[in-house]
């Protein structure tokens, strides 16, 4: 009778139980399946991670070395704040402020050579004093 039960269990065991000396095949393939995530997921957490210097390259930022500090900086360090940071800065455009100022001085300069006050040849001032003085 226990010859039987034992042949009637071996018949109705699952797959995965395996007689001795035989390759265990869930065990193979919970292995392979560990392995490729890990590396899934190592390729998903660096394209991530690469993400703010992959947007400041594709803009043409003007601060695409600082962003690359920042995202190597947190990939080394764990510290997320690296990596929020250089993200902002690859979001966010920060605006020309020098091109009006300049074209404002420029704009100046030619009224001041349309008074006089500046010379064409040496680019320096009369003294504005004087003007201001003729004017009062």
């Amino acid at each position: 009778m226990e010859g039987g039960l034992r042949e009637t269990a071996i018949l109705h065991a699952p797959f995965f139980v395996t007689a001795p000396g035989e390759t265990d095949i869930l065990f193979t393939m919970v292995v392979w399946f560990v392995v490729l995530a890990v590396f899934g997921l190592g390729a998903l957490y660096l394209s991530l991670h690469s993400l703010p210097e992959r947007m400041a390259h594709h803009a043409n930022h003007t601060q695409i070395q600082l962003i690359s500090i920042l995202t190597l900086l947190a990939l080394f360090t764990h510290n997320n704040l690296f990596w929020l940071a250089a993200l902002v800065i690859a979001v966010v455009q920060v605006p020309d402020f020098y091109s009006p100022i300049q074209s404002i001085a420029d704009s100046v300069k030619a009224m001041a050579r349309k008074k006089g006050v500046i010379n064409d040849s040496d680019g320096s001032s009369n003294s504005v004093t004087q003007e201001a003085s003729k004017d009062v």
